[in-house]
């Protein structure tokens, strides 16, 4: 029986772990924390990340939980619409998850074969031609036939295999929550709930969550916002990051001011934007009968600005667990590496030219992205959903 260990079991692991064992394989997922939680919010899936939750067998479930998000458009602080909504087309339009729904799917998903480890610290890492690959706590060595790093953007294993690849600031941080519908405000007709309103710096998105009344299959619908800013994260408590959030918003277009105020600070979490700068120079680390892959955040950390980096996670895991269906190894390893680092760096380089777009600063500049959103954002945004819309997972 083949062999695995996955270290991190965010939402990349957790989908491989699965997808593996449900082939056959003996899994270890290895967890720095002493228990496995997602946040309290919610994630974004384009048609690439659904797909890719349906070739790992975990799609069954996914439109009791999962909410569509039409194109809300894009507005200025003053309420200008910058880019005004735009119907989607089927195949292009994405779904909103609660991350608990989600993670709950994931877990499901496990099956027996998968051995939960947390508490676990990977400090050490070996991929040497003729050994079999493992990691270390310092007190405990795993062995397997193949290590999967799905261990974050601060992934000590990538540190080990490829140094070059740094975590930077993306020179911004969001504040994510999830206002349940017991709690959400009575909006008039006209304060619609989804779409962006970009500011200098500054960014608000929402979306709901189910209908009011109905969470679509879920105990936890109601109305998911993004705030981004540029800066640092805020270190002060809960309560004076939202104090904090109202004053920088105040008269942005509704409902932005009452989402703020039903929100309460516990609903909060804090995010510094960061990614990798450059990308790793290969995810694919062959060794002994197997080797050492990269996925998810651990091969290529982004700005969250077209909503690509838990698809990009899933389709990781996807790819990976359709090659080593086809291949055996440390040929699925050198397959995977040759298939996803082009993928995942053309996504990112869509990424960055969205946070130049939306992170321009000055009068001058600000007027001329205004002058330009109208065209050039939808331009910028068609590409991308057709990029994400074109993968298809191995046959």
């Amino acid at each position: 029986m083949r062999s695995a260990v996955v270290v991190g079991a965010g939402i990349g692991g957790l989908s491989v772990a699965g997808a593996l064992a449900r082939s056959g394989w003996q899994v270890t997922l290895l967890e720095r924390a002493d228990r496995v939680r997602p946040e309290p919010t919610a994630v974004v899936l384009w048609p690439n990340g659904v797909r890719a939750l349906l070739a790992l067998g975990l799609g069954a479930g996914l439109d009791a939980i999962a909410t569509p998000l039409p194109d809300g458009g894009i507005r200025r602080p003053d309420g200008h619409w910058l880019v005004q909504p735009q119907a989607l087309p089927a195949d292009r339009m994405p779904v909103v998850v609660h991350r608990e729904d989600l993670h709950d799917a994931l877990i499901a998903g496990l099956g027996d074969r998968v051995e939960l480890r947390t508490g676990v610290t990977v400090r050490t890492v070996r991929a040497e031609p003729g050994e079999r690959p493992a990691v270390g706590d310092g007190r405990q060595t795993y062995e397997a036939d193949l290590v999967v790093a799905a261990d974050g953007a601060d992934s000590q294993i990538r540190q080990r295999l490829a140094p070059g690849a740094k975590v930077v600031s993306s020179g911004s941080a969001a504040w994510r929550a999830v206002i349940p519908w017991y709690r959400a405000p009575q909006l008039p007709t006209d304060e619609r709930v989804g779409g962006e309103v970009l500011g200098a710096g500054y960014r608000f998105v929402s979306a709901s969550l189910g209908d009011r009344g109905s969470s679509g299959g879920s105990s936890r619908g109601g109305i998911y916002w993004v705030a981004t800013a540029a800066g640092a994260a805020r270190p002060e408590p809960p309560e004076t990051q939202l104090a904090l959030l109202r004053r920088w918003y105040a008269g942005w277009p509704a409902p932005i001011a009452a989402l703020l105020d039903a929100t309460d600070p516990a609903d909060l979490v804090q995010q510094e934007i960061r990614e990798l700068r450059p990308l790793p120079r290969a995810y694919g680390f062959p060794a002994g009968p197997g080797g050492v892959v990269l996925l998810g955040d651990a091969a290529h950390a982004m700005p969250p600005h077209l909503g690509q980096g838990a698809c990009l996670a899933f389709e990781d895991a996807a790819t990976l667990a359709g090659l080593l269906r086809e291949s055996t190894l440390p040929d699925a390893v050198t397959a995977y590496d040759r298939v996803r680092r082009p993928r995942a760096a053309g996504m990112v380089r869509q990424t960055r030219r969205m946070s130049a777009v939306l992170q321009a600063r000055g009068k001058l500049a600000l007027r001329a992205r205004d002058a330009a959103l109208g065209t050039l954002t939808p331009r910028l945004l068609h590409t991308a959903a057709a990029t994400a819309a074109q993968w298809r997972p191995p046959a």
